[in-house]
């Protein structure tokens, strides 16, 4: 009961979610709002695996039907699908080939594929390209925001197939990209939607237990909630405590960008904030860095406007 008393102090009177019992309660000051994006717009697993879940997908909204985890050092692309009203279920793996000198892309040229969680934005007609890339290539958002924010450079990265002629590659044998055989890809192709569905790069495949996750996913489910409510009530306290004092946005840094928060707060009379597809994943390279990514539906004079948005979350030191 201490620690649940001493993790609430800071919120004390300031949380207006709904009630809930004190034991089920997590502190949303316990995340901090890293960094902030608007965006327009087969095989067997082990017996220990089948009893548990894959560590960075914590949150599946319905909207989307499949999370795919490419595991380097397996050499392995993993399907996990998303059906409705069930937790989300292991489908199988085919095997991929990475960049020739492996993963951790970083630069321009490095011919490594990048770690990390990426997003597909489109699907290219691969018949007037080099025939390496096989039957279809899908576009991965590298370098997302993360990459940006560490100054990774180049671009290009793909799911893609493989030279029809060739057969199979070496596990090492792209310029970044993820090649998967043809075979597999054209099974997997009804899958991939653009702007939907993620492709989480890790150099391993971690297992944790579901309620391990489940108490993530609330604390972040409420930290994103408070996130909302705060700028409907238009509580700047709370709002802006939600920022990390690393976060970056529009070239601003911590203390320009709390300052453009809190007028455009002020000039506001939001009648309605309300979060839904709420998409929560584990940052497969920085331990305690989640990503959420919903719709925000905003409702003022008369105006509705509805957006997709990415929140990055680290966990605040000592919490």
């Amino acid at each position: 009961m201490t620690g649940v008393a001493r993790m609430w102090r800071y919120r004390a009177g300031c949380c207006r979610l709904p009630h809930m019992p004190l034991a089920t309660r997590q502190d949303p000051a316990m995340y901090r709002l890293w960094l902030f994006v608007v965006l327009i717009f087969v095989g067997v697993l082990p017996a220990a695996a089948n009893e548990r879940v894959p560590a960075y997908v914590i949150r599946v909204p319905a909207a989307i039907k499949t999370v795919f985890v490419a595991e380097t050092l397996a050499a392995k692309f993993h399907q996990f699908d998303n059906e409705s009203g069930s937790p989300i279920e292991y489908r199988g793996s085919t095997y991929m080939s990475i960049g020739k000198s492996g993963d951790g892309k970083r630069r321009n040229g490095d011919r490594r594929t990048p770690l990390g969680i990426y997003f597909v934005t489109e699907q290219l007609d691969t018949s007037r390209l080099h025939e390496k890339y096989g039957i279809t290539a899908f576009v991965l958002d590298y370098p997302n925001v993360l990459d940006r924010r560490r100054q990774y450079t180049g671009d290009g990265i793909w799911v893609h197939g493989v030279d029809r002629r060739g057969g199979k590659r070496p596990p090492r044998d792209t310029d970044g990209c993820i090649a998967l055989p043809n075979e597999s890809l054209a099974m997997l192709e009804d899958r991939f939607a653009a702007n939907r569905t993620p492709v989480i790069v890790t150099r391993r495949l971690e297992w944790v237990d579901r309620d391990t996750l489940d108490t993530i996913g609330r604390e972040l489910e409420t930290a994103v909630a408070e996130w909302a409510e705060s700028q409907r009530q238009g509580d700047l306290h709370t709002f802006l405590s939600l920022y990390h004092d690393d976060f970056r946005h529009w070239g601003m840094n911590t203390q320009e960008w709390l300052a453009f928060q809190a007028e455009t707060l002020n000039s506001r009379r939001l009648i309605e904030v309300t979060v839904s597809d709420l998409l929560l994943l584990a940052d497969p390279v920085e331990a305690g860095t989640y990503l959420s990514r919903f719709t925000l539906r905003t409702v003022e004079d008369g105006r509705t406007t509805e957006l997709t948005r990415r929140l990055y979350w680290r966990r605040a030191a000592g919490g």
